[in-house]
């Protein structure tokens, strides 16, 4: 076989490797049941289950009610207790008074869907169906003034009783708190929540939130009895009911945080299997020293509980059974409070968009130690941060997301070039060296040994490397993969258009041939799903040109079968790759392009005009000092 083709069969054996391991692992899974979500939501609604606070923290106020197995409130008080609204430039939601918790939270600079008039993405649910208004408004576009419970997810923070601390003193998760201070927890604008046990400590909350998505959480205990009074605080981040995850195997959805340098990533499937601890039901805990946050992750959103930096802590993640609770805690040390002093702890809630430039900033400020992990960057992260990183900077630079793809390809091209040339090179000497090739076998005949002797010999005379076409091949997969793993995983590329009808560059091309590219009034089939792909849309039909052009800068196997083979792969991809991220599809497209160019120049170069059509022709004479035989038949 013709070392060129070798060469162009081991680029689409691999390429084709990459898209059944996407259609086999990353094609997410259905979703569940309706009946199951509705008994989901009715429990939710009906308040059947809360947090279970850590072991000794179930304390109540006389006369709250009381918790059950698991936590279980048997009334939930969230359904009528007064709230506290949260307003800012990115935020919109509530604090409820029972257990000032932060259960109600929507992200105003992010949409459902691209259509404008959509719902804001809710990312904090109580767990009760409440009324809540928005400056007496709807919640959101579209919307209405109700919140329908889903699966709640909240946060919620509290104190320990320590050895002898009666928990009856300490707040519990149904304590209704008073406003002490602040109307509407904004920017510039803190709420201080107020709780007296009647037995001589006062506790007091303070909730700061800045422009973007990070609140700072006060808690203090003032020790006004005449003994000294012993808890210690925590906080807890609970989801109620299996989460509803891409189910990509490609994405990480679930636990994730840093204990001291260390990431931590936990599956939801995988936190019922946990080791049953004393008093905590499957659960994981590790002891942080110094640094660390933990929380869940969705694939572009996330809670996450951050305790001040050089704070120590006991990161845990926990599951409940029967309630079907998913919980992440961060357990502070025990703190003795002097009769006549106060006792004072502060600590981060991250609840928002995972957007690079933000979570940077409070890695850098406060110093949430490594936050920028929290963004799934893959295996090959030594290479998708970088690339990121240079994407991020180019639509910066040019405004378009669509264009930086484009930019960041001709920029990968150029890193690579001496790797392509040397590659290019090899070929054009291959095929001169062809028809010395062809006078090897037929001196050698049948005799294999002998043949790839004199092959190698060759080689080594003329100082030809036979595996440097392979090598810009290898390269290109690592490299797919992570730019792939950044247009899937970062929000930057979330409904970012590029032109005319591409208007989300992480979402397939919408377009499609049957159609006519939406002159027809009919919707396509499978739109939005991998089977779109088959409905041809734009840019898949201009991937499977760019792959044929390339294919014909190279001479037409002799053998019938490879022959069909290569006649048909372009159009093969063009169908699986159809349902990629058309910023990815951009991108190969791009990257065709360039090799097409390259590669026509470097062989032009050293003798050969390559021509679509009619395959490689040889347009110079060989060059002095080689045999006759050096050139094909036919040049000019």
């Amino acid at each position: 076989m013709d070392d060129n083709n070798r060469n162009l069969i081991l680029a689409m054996v691999l390429s084709a490797l990459v898209m059944l391991v996407w259609s086999i692992f990353f094609a997410p899974e259905p979703p569940p049941p309706a009946d199951e979500a509705a008994s989901t939501q009715q429990a939710a609604q009906n308040g059947e289950t809360g947090a279970q606070m850590p072991p000794g923290a179930a304390g109540q106020a006389t006369g709250a009610p009381e918790l059950g197995q698991a936590g279980a409130v048997n009334a939930d008080p969230s359904a009528a207790a007064a709230r506290v609204q949260i307003e800012s430039p990115s935020l919109s939601g509530s604090i409820s008074l029972a257990g000032g918790r932060i259960d109600d939270l929507e992200l105003t600079g992010y949409h459902e869907t691209l259509d404008q008039s959509s719902p804001y993405v809710r990312l904090l649910s109580p767990t009760a169906q409440v009324n809540l208004t928005r400056d007496g408004g709807p919640l959101a576009p579209g919307g209405d003034a109700q919140v329908t419970v889903q699966k709640p997810y909240y946060a919620v923070y509290g104190w320990m009783p320590a050895a002898g601390t009666d928990p009856a003193l300490l707040p519990g998760p149904a304590t209704i708190w008073q406003v002490e201070s602040g109307t509407t927890l904004a920017p510039g604008q803190p709420v201080t929540l107020r709780w007296d046990n009647g037995a001589g400590q006062i506790f007091r909350r303070s909730y700061e939130l800045d422009d973007k998505f990070l609140f700072t959480v006060t808690q203090s205990v003032e020790n006004t009895g005449a003994a000294p009074f012993s808890a210690a605080p925590y906080g807890i981040l609970a989801r109620h009911g299996q989460p509803d995850t891409q189910n990509f195997f490609v994405l990480h959805e679930g636990v994730v945080g840093m204990t001291d340098g260390e990431l931590l990533e936990q599956n939801y499937d995988d936190l019922p299997d946990l080791d049953v601890l004393p008093g905590e039901g499957p659960a994981r805990k590790i002891e942080v020293q110094e640094n660390g946050w933990i929380g869940f992750t969705d694939k572009y959103w996330m809670t996450s509980l951050a305790p001040a930096p050089g704070q120590s802590f006991t990161a845990v993640a926990k599951y409940v059974p029967g309630a079907e609770i998913y919980q992440t805690e961060t357990r502070m040390p025990v703190q003795t409070v002097a009769p006549g002093a106060t006792a004072t702890t502060s600590s981060y809630l991250f609840a928002g968009a995972k957007v690079w430039e933000t979570i940077n900033g409070y890695q850098q400020d406060p110093g949430i130690d490594r936050f920028v992990d929290s963004i799934d960057w893959g295996w090959f992260y030594f290479l998708t941060k970088p690339i990121f990183r240079l994407l991020h900077w180019l639509n910066g630079m040019i405004g378009n997301m669509g264009w930086a793809i484009i930019a960041l390809t001709f920029v990968l091209k150029l890193l690579v070039f001496p790797l392509a040339r040397k590659s290019y090179v090899s070929m054009a000497r291959m095929k001169e060296m062809q028809p010395q090739m062809e006078a090897i076998k037929e001196r050698t005949g049948d005799d294999r040994v002998k043949y790839q002797k004199e092959v190698m010999e060759l080689y080594k005379r003329e100082k030809v490397n036979p595996a440097a076409g392979c090598l810009p091949v290898l390269l290109q997969i690592p490299i797919f993969f992570s730019l792939y793993k950044v247009i899937f995983v970062t929000i930057e590329l979330r409904h970012a258009p590029w032109l005319g009808w591409i208007r989300d560059l992480s979402a397939p091309d919408p377009s499609s041939l049957w159609n006519l590219f939406g002159v027809l009034p009919w919707a396509t089939p499978g739109q939005g799903t991998f089977l779109h792909s088959f409905s041809l849309p734009i840019l898949a039909i201009l991937l499977g040109i760019s792959m044929w052009m390339q294919q014909k800068l190279n001479p037409a196997p002799a053998d019938p079968a490879q022959k069909m083979i290569f006649a048909w792969m372009p159009w093969i991809f063009m169908l699986m790759l159809g349902g990629f991220a058309s910023g990815l599809v951009l991108y190969w497209i791009t990257n065709n392009v360039i090799t097409i160019i390259q590669q026509y120049t470097i062989m032009s170069m050293h003798g050969h005009r390559p021509d679509f059509f009619g395959n490689i022709k040889s347009s110079l004479p060989t060059r002095p000092g080689r045999s006759g035989k050096g050139g094909d038949k036919g040049g000019k």
